[in-house]
C-alpha cells in the first residue's frame, strides 16, 4: 500500500498511541492505570473542559454594568468579548511548543492556574487589569482547547467518542452556567460585577486541585531510537505546511472555524435581533442562555451517534440544517416561536461543536498528529470565528437591517456544510494508516 493512499476505518478501525511499536521508537510506556485512577483522570479532564468557556461567557450578562461603571464606549466594551476569541486563535499556535517543554498533562494544570489568575485579575478596579485578565483568560482557554483533544486521544483512545461527547458537553454546561448564573449571583456579592466575575475562578481552582495527581506524570520526550528508520508511517510530528495542503485537515479546520463563527455571531447578536423585534433585554438574554440546554444534549450524544452511522456525512447535514432553520426563523419571524428557534439553534450548535472536536481526534492516527491538527483547526478556526461578530455588526451598521448579515451567514453555512462533509470522510489526514498492532488492539 502506498503511503499517500487514504485508508478507511473499516480496515483500520481505532487509532491508538499505545501500540507495541512505541518501544521501538524509544518512547517509554506508562504502567497500566487502575480503574479509580482512570476515573480521576476522566473527572479532571471534564472539569478542565467545564472551565474552557466560563471566563468568556460570564462577561456578556454584565457587559452593560461594566460599560456604565468604567465609562466605556460600546466599541471598547465589545473588545471584552472579541479579544478572547482572537486569543483562542493566536495562542493556539504556541501550544505544541509548550507541550514539548512542559508535557501535555503539566501544561493542562498550568492552564487552569493561568485561567484562575486571569479571572481574579478582573477584581482589581482598573481598566488595565480587566483587559489583562481577559487576555490571560483567552490565552489559557486557547491552550486548553488545543491540548484537550490530544489528551483524550492519548488517555482514552478506545473511548474517544464518549470522552469527546462529555468534553463538548462540559463546554456547553460551563457556558450555560456562567451566562445564566452570573446576574443572579450579583445580589449575593454586593451587586458588584467584579465580584460576580471573580466567583468563576473557583471552578478553575477546583480543576487544578483535582488535576494534581496528573502533574506527577513524566513529560516524556519522543526520542527515536536506532529503529526509527523502520517506524510506521503514522509516527513523528507532522509539519503545519503539510497539513495546510491536506484536504481532510483543511475540511476539519474550515468546519471548526465556520461553526465557531456562527456560534459567536449568535452569542453576540441574537439578543439584539430579538430586542429589535420588540423583546425585552432580560428576555432576550434568557433566550440565549436557554439555547445552551438543548445544546448540551446533542453535544453529549452526537459523537457516539456519528461513530455508529455508516453514512458519515449525515450528522453534518443534520446539524448545519438545524442552525440554518433557526437563523431563518429568527430573521423572518423572531417573535412567532422564539423558543423553537433557540431550541433548534442550540441543538445544531451542540452537534456541530462536538463533531468538529471529534473530527480532530478521529482523523488523526496518533497523539502527535492530533496535537498538530488541533493547533491548525483551532488556531486558524478561531481567527476566522473572531471576524464573524465584527463582520455581521459592520453589515448591520451599513444596511440598517439584519437581512444582509443573515444572507451572508447563510452562504457561510453552505461552505460549512461542504467542509463538514469533507471532514466526515472516515480517513486519516496525510494519507496515514493504522499499523497491524493498532488494529489488533481494538
Amino acid at each position: 500500500m502506498h503511503a499517500d493512499e487514504h485508508v478507511t476505518f473499516a480496515e483500520y478501525p481505532v487509532p491508538t498511541t499505545q501500540s507495541s511499536g512505541s518501544t521501538e521508537l524509544g518512547i517509554p510506556i506508562e504502567a497500566p492505570r487502575g480503574k479509580w485512577s482512570m476515573v480521576l483522570l476522566a473527572t479532571g479532564l471534564i472539569l478542565i473542559g467545564l472551565n474552557l468557556r466560563i471566563g468568556v461567557a460570564a462577561i456578556g450578562p454584565v457587559l452593560g454594568d461594566i460599560q456604565a461603571s468604567l465609562g466605556l464606549s460600546a466599541a471598547t466594551a465589545s473588545l471584552l468579548t472579541t479579544i478572547p476569541v482572537f486569543a483562542f486563535g493566536v495562542f493556539a499556535f504556541f501550544t505544541p511548543m509548550l507541550m514539548r517543554r512542559l508535557g501535555m498533562h503539566r501544561l493542562l494544570g498550568v492552564t487552569m492556574l493561568v485561567l484562575a489568575t486571569g479571572i481574579l485579575l478582573r477584581f482589581h478596579a482598573s481598566l488595565t487589569s480587566l483587559f489583562l485578565g481577559t487576555l490571560l483568560v483567552g490565552a489559557a482557554i486557547a491552550i486548553g482547547n488545543v491540548a484537550m483533544p490530544a489528551a483524550i486521544k492519548k488517555d482514552f483512545p478506545h473511548r474517544a467518542g464518549l470522552m469527546m461527547g462529555l468534553y463538548s458537553t462540559a463546554l456547553f454546561a460551563g457556558a450555560a452556567a456562567a451566562s445564566g448564573l452570573t446576574v443572579p449571583l450579583l445580589p449575593h456579592v454586593g451587586d458588584d460585577w467584579r465580584a460576580g466575575l471573580v466567583v468563576w475562578a473557583i471552578p478553575a481552582i477546583l480543576a487544578a486541585v483535582i488535576w494534581i495527581p496528573q502533574l506527577r506524570r513524566s513529560a516524556r520526550r519522543h526520542k527515536v531510537s536506532n529503529h526509527g528508520a523502520k517506524a510506521p508511517s503514522n509516527s513523528g510530528q507532522p509539519t503545519m505546511l503539510s497539513l495546510l495542503t491536506d484536504p481532510i485537515a483543511l475540511g476539519v479546520t474550515t468546519f471548526m472555524g465556520l461553526q465557531s463563527l456562527s456560534y459567536y455571531v449568535a452569542l453576540t447578536w441574537v439578543p439584539t435581533m430579538f430586542q429589535d423585534a420588540g423583546m425585552s433585554a432580560a428576555t432576550a438574554g434568557w433566550m440565549l442562555a436557554y439555547s445552551a440546554f438543548p445544546g448540551v444534549l446533542t453535544s453529549l450524544f452526537m459523537p457516539t451517534i456519528a461513530q455508529k452511522m455508516t453514512t458519515t456525512w449525515l450528522p453534518v447535514v443534520f446539524a448545519t440544517a438545524l442552525i440554518a432553520v433557526a437563523f431563518l426563523g429568527i430573521g423572518m419571524s423572531p417573535m412567532a416561536s422564539p423558543y423553537l428557534w433557540m431550541t433548534l439553534l442550540g441543538l445544531g450548535q451542540g452537534a456541530c461543536i462536538s463533531l468538529s472536536l471529534s473530527y480532530i481526534v478521529w482523523r488523526s492516527p496518533d497523539t502527535e498528529h492530533t496535537g498538530q491538527l488541533s493547533t491548525m483547526a483551532q488556531g486558524y478556526g478561531y481567527l476566522v470565528a473572531g471576524l464573524g461578530p465584527l463582520g455581521m455588526g459592520a453589515l448591520y451598521s451599513a444596511t440598517g437591517s439584519w437581512t444582509a448579515p443573515l444572507v451572508t451567514l447563510g452562504i457561510l453555512l453552505v461552505v460549512q456544510l461542504g467542509a463538514g462533509i469533507v471532514a466526515s470522510r472516515p480517513v486519516y489526514i496525510l494519507g496515514h494508516h493504522a499499523t497491524a498492532e493498532t488494529t489488533a488492539a481494538r
